[in-house]
């Protein structure tokens, strides 16, 4: 159930807005947003930050914290994430995502639902997980996706996490559907990599939504229309692109 949200809400206080993230957008270019918006409200030094990052190509449930709500950013972090994730059988890429054109194919015809089953079953509990090359992992003080895109050589150190259950939405090879309830730190293009290697294929990630984190569901969660919509509800509104910079540059010269 959405909180209230208008005009007279007591930001500074805190207040947790739950976004429903945008396909195209960074976690960042939905913090900037919402801080363009309450600049507008005349909230000119609050601060704001989000409470685990999402993907470009990711969408779903972002949480990004306000006022007082910014002490909180640690431990909603801290809470159990779910998601549904498509992936694609049968072909990797760099990046275990789309971002990246495939650069391998492999045989995934004598996949089958059981198989899957059985194989994501086995994934479940405590693991050391190995990071994608293309993620923000700091690395002596640099990104790895820097490396990555320069061509270095770059060594991913594991990372603990936790798989809590995995169910199978859909299967239509080649791509299967599942929601993944795991911990903090856990990459889901690196749960298709391993998935792939498992079942004797090859797999990347393809679409992603956020479903919930902790308490907060996309039921819960307001797009950045409503959002705008319920700051201002006697003004003229915007209807927000997938390029961000597109929408970030129209609205500018009408803020200032």
């Amino acid at each position: 159930m959405k909180q209230p949200l208008s005009p007279l809400t007591p930001f500074v206080e805190g207040y947790v807005l739950p976004i429903d993230k945008p396909l195209g957008w960074t976690s960042s270019d939905v913090v900037r947003k919402v801080k363009v918006l309450l600049r507008r409200l005349g909230y000119r030094k609050i601060k704001i930050g989000h409470a685990g990052t999402l993907d470009p190509l990711a969408s779903g449930v972002l949480l990004i914290c306000i006022g007082r709500a910014t002490k909180t950013i640690e431990s909603l972090q801290a809470e159990q994430k779910e998601y549904l994730a498509t992936f694609e059988l049968g072909a990797t890429t760099p990046s275990y995502d789309r971002e990246h054109p495939i650069d391998r194919t492999f045989p995934y015809e004598h996949i089958t639902e059981e198989l899957v089953r059985q194989k994501i079953a086995e994934m479940i509990g405590e693991q050391m997980q190995l990071p994608p090359t293309f993620s923000a992992k700091m690395i002596d003080g640099k990104r790895a996706y820097e490396y990555a895109r320069q061509g270095a050589e770059v060594e991913m150190k594991r990372a603990p996490i936790t798989i809590y259950g995995m169910e199978i939405e859909s299967f239509e090879l080649p791509r299967v559907t599942l929601r993944i309830r795991c911990s903090k730190g856990t990459y889901i293009r690196s749960i298709a990599r391993d998935l792939g290697e498992a079942l004797g294929s090859g797999a990347f990630l393809y679409t992603l939504c956020r479903t919930k984190n902790g308490n907060y569901t996309l039921e819960d969660t307001y797009t950045l229309e409503q959002v705008e919509q319920a700051l201002f509800p006697d003004q003229e509104h915007y209807s927000f692109e997938q390029d961000p910079n597109k929408t970030h540059k129209r609205n500018i010269d009408r803020r200032f």
